[in-house]
């Protein structure tokens, strides 16, 4: 009977004994900033999310977008299957929130849109020389839309930006970079200097059928009343 009260209690003490260890590990952690890391890891999915929605957006449209401009670009092949390729490349880059620790899938995932957006520039630059098609009220929707995703894709690389910043600074300051190592949390990849400037800009996509118009002259100044 002795012996059984002795281990009964033996193992309510191992058991409280867990309990506070697991206690003051929980506390130990929620005041090194784990719940803090937690948080910031999945704002930064949850805006890489949005970026990808962007890039797929403007995705979508390439397609319509071709085939608006074919029957009207028969000297200007080129550049069509320009746009066309980069399309493709973009669509075998892939970069889920499962890679935003690796920089060098970042990279690629930036010189792929950064191709498409090269084409799509100098596809539209190109329509400046086809009046007729600039009239076109599908183009002129199809110019429109993508303009629009255009300043979508910049707000959601802004955000991403943002929370990638505060993220990658929680998780390298002290006390947070003890916890970091401990719970394996590393450093998020974000975009690189050399585009951040154009970040805060919506890119300058003209769709305006006067754009190199002449200005109208001024009025002739009306003889003064003798």
């Amino acid at each position: 009977m002795t012996a059984s009260l002795s281990d009964l209690f033996s193992r309510s003490v191992s058991r409280l004994g867990r309990l506070v260890v697991m206690t003051l590990g929980v506390t130990l952690l929620a005041g090194c900033g784990y719940n803090a890391m937690q948080a910031g890891d999945e704002q930064v999915k949850a805006a890489w999310s949005e970026v990808l929605n962007q890039y797929q957006r403007r995705a979508d449209l390439i397609p319509a977008l071709v085939k608006s401009v074919d029957a009207y670009m028969t000297n200007e092949r080129a550049v069509l299957k320009e746009v066309t390729e980069a399309r493709a490349r973009v669509g075998s880059v892939q970069m889920s929130t499962d890679n935003l620790e690796d920089p060098q899938a970042m990279e690629r995932f930036q010189q792929a849109q950064g191709s498409l957006s090269s084409a799509l520039s100098r596809l539209l630059v190109v329509t400046e020389n086809y009046p007729t098609l600039k009239a076109d009220a599908l183009f002129r929707d199809l110019q429109a839309e993508l303009a629009g995703t255009e300043n979508r894709i910049a707000v959601a690389r802004g955000r991403y930006v943002q929370q990638v910043q505060a993220y990658n600074t929680l998780i390298r300051q002290f006390p947070g970079v003890i916890t970091a190592k401990i719970m394996g949390y590393a450093p998020k990849a974000n975009f690189s200097v050399e585009n951040e400037a154009a970040i805060s800009r919506a890119p300058a996509i003209e769709f305006s059928n006067t754009r190199g118009a002449t200005p109208p002259a001024a009025p002739a100044p009306v003889p003064a009343a003798r």
